[in-house]
């Protein structure tokens, strides 16, 4: 199956206590091939390993037209019917989500495909995302000076890049989903060994000067960084 990723979501969840892993079961089990008959893609699917009530997933879509068609289809369909009363009752807070795009092809997923439920996952990665605040739009040598110079200082500090993105901003043509409105963001998505070899990137990529943004049209600091633990059937792992 191909990745559609030309309009991703970035969808970070806070959960009512103790009820994460209820969530990720149903979604697992109900809204992965329910959701990409539609037309999307499940990226990937995390349990935040700073914030034990959160869960953070991302799905793309061809571009704005497509995602207001699937989105439209899945959660008028029978599937979400079925389900959303058991989901919602999960949830404390889904309106955490950023609307993004990869700028450029080098800047998107290149995942495997997904492997039947039930099937050995195999090795999962710790997933660092970075999400750093713009002071607007950036220029148009921004993607070029991204993969010729930034991408290869994070990697050459001990991250492997599995993608980047900016923010989309089209209208939400599915206003029923909110997303954040009103800010510019780069976020880059980066797969580490474990816990140890995230820290030690941290500490490289402060030492090479890229621990507070890239650039004049950062946010100097305004930085959130997320530790994700993939779930067992996410592609990104």
């Amino acid at each position: 199956m191909s990745l559609s990723q030309a309009v991703i979501e970035l969808r970070q969840y806070r959960m009512k206590p103790g009820r994460r892993d209820d969530l990720i079961a149903l979604f697992e089990r109900a809204f992965v091939e329910s959701q990409e008959a539609e037309g999307m893609s499940l990226i990937g699917h995390f349990r935040d390993l700073d914030a034990p009530g959160h869960f953070v997933w991302m799905r793309g879509f061809d571009d704005m037209a497509a995602r207001k068609a699937a989105l439209e289809a899945f959660y008028g369909g029978p599937v979400w019917r079925a389900h959303r009363e058991a989901a919602n009752a999960t949830l404390a807070d889904n309106d955490d989500v950023l609307l993004l795009k990869p700028p450029v092809t080098a800047a998107r997923f290149d995942l495997p495909p997904r492997r039947p439920a039930g099937a050995d996952p195999g090795p999962a990665s710790l997933i660092g995302v970075t999400i750093q605040a713009l002071d607007g739009p950036p220029g148009s040598d921004f993607a070029d000076r991204f993969e010729t110079e930034v991408r290869p200082a994070l990697e050459a500090a001990g991250a492997s890049v599995a993608g980047w993105m900016l923010t989309e901003a089209a209208e939400n043509t599915f206003p029923r989903l909110p997303v954040r409105e009103g800010e510019t963001v780069l976020i880059w998505v980066g797969r580490f060994a474990d816990a140890a070899a995230h820290a030690d990137h941290l500490v490289r990529a402060e030492k090479a000067g890229l621990g507070d943004g890239f650039g004049a049209a950062s946010k100097r600091g305004v930085i959130q960084r997320l530790r994700l633990a993939p779930t067992a059937r996410s592609r990104l792992r």
